[in-house]
């Protein structure tokens, strides 16, 4: 019997040894499979504005979008449109609700994931503000689909600015920069939040569409004809350029290959197609003098009839009134738009105070080019404008803290820094500043501090930030290496 006990003693505890085991091995598998210290779920809305510099309330908090899906359907004459964007985006915080800007749209309908959400549209600074609340919150990391279906009509007067431009044969342009694109289409409206692009323009037939990016085939709905479009680079809302109008495209080849495409009024083709032409050469000079490729796979300009008579840098299809190419200078304004796809496009401006890198580098290499062409000496051009900024910087802020967007700070004046820049660390240096750090950059987001520290990295001389931080914050104009008997306008 002692025997018998002893050996059913032995099986008991080797049953409870085996069962300790197995019970290590499957705790020690669940620690394996969740976070050492799981961050509690807690779900807040995300910010109605991103604190900008200039535009607090511009762009939204609590998420990053990776691709916005424009269809857009337009009926000429009354400016009736209906519009479905679909958004791809990945939380950065948990979210109980977000926001996109809109402004003067109708929304019909909104999804999050395949499941109905609920939203309102309040009063925002420059617009209105859409806050979605889904029907289940969205965790940190977690990608997320938005659908929108809204309407409206491009004649309507919006809480902001217009960015609609309307031609008289009953069509449109879009000219959204710096926050006019919620007048077409909810987005996260502030240049930091870039996305990839795809566009589905519906139109009568005898009408036609343009947009951003590459135009990838076309299809019948019915008595209209859909166009579809895709820009895989990377693009800030602001950039968006859609049009509907009696138009046409002319196509060509650029250096190394870049497809050209423009579009024209249909009635002016003679006139304007040896003005599209010269894209090539002005590719071609902008690769040399930058030392790098353009940065997209197509570019082209877009001339409208009328309805608009500025100049704009939509990604890779600039938009021009008529009444530029009235001038013999035109060219100038053509390449000046062109810098910009690698200044402002390709590399974007973290926030709005940082506009000056978009406009000094527009102004400065066209300025090159007017030097060139025999149309404006560039020493004559540069005296000039330093003159005139030193008063500016005191009334509309220095260069790289300007008080508002389109002064001559931020243009003529950001141009003259980089100039003084050119003549302190000569051309070499300069133009090895310039070119890494549109390779640093490209496709992507930087600030003025980004700016001043490839400089001094590149040029191996900490005493370049020192200067470039004068020229860009001071209230008063440095002295002009070289020119010393530069003055200021009295």
């Amino acid at each position: 019997m002692a025997e018998n006990r002893t050996r059913t003693v032995r099986a008991r505890s080797t049953r409870t040894v085996r069962a300790a085991t197995a019970t290590a091995a499957v705790a020690a598998t669940l620690a394996l499979a969740l976070p050492a210290h799981a961050a509690p779920f807690e779900p807040t809305p995300g910010s109605d504005g991103l604190g900008d510099p200039l535009f607090p309330t511009l762009g939204n908090g609590g998420y990053d979008v990776r691709h916005y899906d424009l269809s857009f359907g337009f009926t000429p004459v009354t400016y009736d449109f209906t519009g479905t964007m679909k958004i791809a985006a990945r939380a950065t915080q948990d979210l109980s609700s977000f926001n996109l800007d809109v402004d003067s749209l109708a929304i019909d309908a909104i999804e999050v994931n395949g499941t109905k959400a609920t939203w309102t549209v309040g009063q925002g600074q420059s617009g209105q503000e859409l806050t979605v609340t889904p029907a289940a919150a969205l965790r940190d990391d977690a990608a997320f689909d938005v659908e929108l279906t809204y309407h409206g009509n491009g004649k309507t007067k919006p809480v902001g600015a217009p960015g609609w431009r309307h031609m008289s044969d009953g069509g449109f342009a879009s000219a959204a920069q710096a926050s006019r694109a919620d007048t077409f289409a909810p987005v996260n409206d502030h240049p930091s939040d870039k996305a990839t692009w795809s566009f589905h323009l519906t139109a009568p037939d005898g009408w036609t569409p343009g947009a951003n990016g590459n135009l990838t085939g076309t299809r019948d709905a019915g008595s209209k004809k859909t166009w579809d479009f895709s820009l895989k680079s990377p693009m800030a809302p602001e950039l968006l350029g859609i049009s509907v109008n009696k138009q046409t495209y002319l196509y060509g080849r650029g250096p190394h290959g870049v497809k050209l495409r423009h579009l024209v009024p249909e009635d002016q083709q003679a006139k304007y197609k040896p003005i599209a032409e010269e894209t090539g050469g002005q590719l071609a000079w902008l690769e040399k003098t930058l030392g790098v490729r353009y940065p997209f796979d197509t570019y082209g300009v877009q001339i409208v009839r009328d309805g608009y008579s500025d100049a704009l840098e939509n990604q890779t299809l600039s938009l021009f009134g008529p009444s530029w190419f009235d001038r013999p200078t035109y060219s100038t304004t053509m390449v000046h738009e062109l810098t910009h796809q690698w200044f402002g496009d390709s590399v974007t401006p973290a926030t709005w105070q940082d506009a000056w890198m978009n406009e000094g580098p527009a102004v400065y290499y066209a300025a090159v080019w007017a030097d060139q062409k025999g149309f404006q000496p560039l020493e004559e051009k540069m005296k000039t404008a330093y003159a005139k900024l030193d008063a500016v910087r005191k009334t509309d802020g220095p260069p790289g803290k300007p008080t508002g967007l389109g002064g001559f700070n931020i243009y003529d004046g950001a141009a003259v820094t980089l100039y003084a820049l050119n003549q302190q660390i000569g051309q070499e240096k300069f133009d090895a500043v310039m070119k890494s750090w549109l390779i640093k950059h490209r496709h992507s987001n930087a600030a003025t501090q980004d700016f001043v520290d490839n400089a001094v990295k590149v040029t191996g001389d900490a005493s370049v930030g020192t200067f470039l931080n004068h020229w860009l914050f001071d209230l008063d104009n440095p002295p002009m290496p070289g020119h010393p008997d530069w003055g200021v306008a009295k």
